[in-house]
C-alpha cells in the first residue's frame, strides 16, 4: 500500500523543489558570466548583462501587469454574469471564504473542453476563467476542485513566481545570443592564448546548451507549481475526490484545444496540448498523488 501524503507536506515539498530549480537557473547565469568574463573581459560581460536585464525585465513586466488581459483576449473570454452563471459564482464565493482569498473577476470561455485558468499579478487583481465545457460536464464537487486549484495559483502568487522565472530564462537566452553573435566583432588580440581559447570553446557550448537546459528547468518548475496547486486545493476543499474525478473526466476526453495559444497554455488547469515539453505533470501522475492524500 502506498504511503499517505499530507497536503501540507506536499505543498512544502514542491515549494522547496521550485526554489531549488530556480537556484539552478541562477547558477547557469553565474556560470555563463564566469566563462564569458574569461573568454572576453569582465567589462564585456557587464555590458551584456545590462542589455539582457533591460530587455528581459522590460518585456516580462509588460506581460506581468497585463497578463490577465492578454490571457482573456487570446481565448476570446467573456465576463460571466451572476444571473447566468449562479452556480459558478456561488462555488467561487464559497471557496474564497474558505481560503481567505479576495473574490476574483469571473469569465467564461466558449469551449467544450473541460478546462480553466487563473491569471493576475496578485490576489486583489486576479481573474478566473472556465470553459463552457467545464460548467456543463462537471458536478458541484468536481467544479469546486478545479476552481480551488485555480484559486491556489492566485493565493500562492504563482504568476509572480513564474514571471521571475521567465525573467531569468530570458536573460540567459539574450546573454547566449549576444555572446554567440559577438564573435564576428571579437578582437583576436584579446585573451589570445590557450586558456582564453578553452574558455571561448566552453562559452560557445554553454551558450548553445544553456537556453535549452533552462527551458526544461522552467517546465519542471511549472509542473511543481501544478502539484502545489492540487495539494492546496485539497487543503481548501478537504475533498480530493472532486478534483480526482475532474481530472479523470479530462483524461477520458484527451482532446487538444485548438483555440488556445501556446503562450498561455501554462495558465490552464490541464495542458491543452500533449507533448514532451508539457508545462503540466501527466494527468495520471496528478491523480495518483491526490489518491494518496
Amino acid at each position: 500500500m502506498s504511503e499517505r501524503i499530507h497536503f501540507d507536506d506536499q505543498i512544502a515539498r514542491n515549494k522547496r523543489k521550485s526554489v531549488f530549480l530556480m537556484v539552478i537557473i541562477f547558477g547557469v547565469i553565474i556560470a555563463l558570466g564566469y566563462v564569458i568574463s574569461y573568454a572576453f573581459s569582465p567589462i564585456y560581460f557587464s555590458m551584456i548583462m545590462i542589455i539582457a536585464v533591460i530587455f528581459s525585465i522590460g518585456y516580462v513586466l509588460i506581460s506581468y501587469y497585463n497578463s490577465d488581459k492578454i490571457a482573456l483576449a487570446s481565448v476570446g473570454a467573456k465576463e460571466a454574469k451572476r444571473s447566468e452563471y449562479k452556480q459558478y459564482y456561488d462555488a467561487v464565493e464559497g471557496l474564497t471564504i474558505a481560503s481567505g482569498t479576495p473574490m476574483p473577476k469571473l469569465y467564461v470561455m466558449n469551449s467544450e473542453q473541460i478546462n480553466a485558468f487563473a491569471s493576475g499579478r496578485n490576489p486583489k487583481n486576479s481573474v478566473i476563467c472556465v470553459t463552457i465545457g467545464a460548467l456543463k460536464k462537471l458536478d458541484k464537487n468536481e467544479l469546486e476542485g478545479v476552481l480551488a486549484h485555480e484559486l491556489s495559483h492566485i493565493s500562492n502568487f504563482d504568476i509572480r513566481f513564474m514571471t521571475l522565472t521567465a525573467v531569468m530564462v530570458g536573460m540567459i537566452s539574450i546573454i547566449s545570443q549576444i555572446f554567440l553573435r559577438s564573435f564576428q566583432f571579437k578582437n583576436n588580440d584579446n585573451k589570445d592564448n590557450k586558456l582564453g581559447g578553452i574558455f571561448v570553446l566552453v562559452g560557445i557550448v554553454l551558450a548553445i546548451l544553456a537556453p535549452i537546459a533552462v527551458y526544461f528547468v522552467q517546465m519542471a518548475i511549472s509542473r511543481k507549481r501544478e502539484f502545489t496547486a492540487d495539494a492546496t486545493a485539497v487543503k481548501i476543499t478537504r475533498y480530493p475526490v472532486g478534483l480526482i474525478r475532474a481530472l479523470k473526466k479530462i483524461k477520458e476526453e484527451n482532446k487538444p484545444e485548438k483555440k488556445v495559444n501556446k503562450a498561455v497554455a501554462p495558465l490552464f488547469f490541464s495542458d491543452p496540448f500533449v507533448n514532451l515539453t508539457s508545462t503540466h505533470p501527466p494527468i495520471q501522475k496528478r491523480i495518483e498523488v491526490l489518491e494518496r492524500m
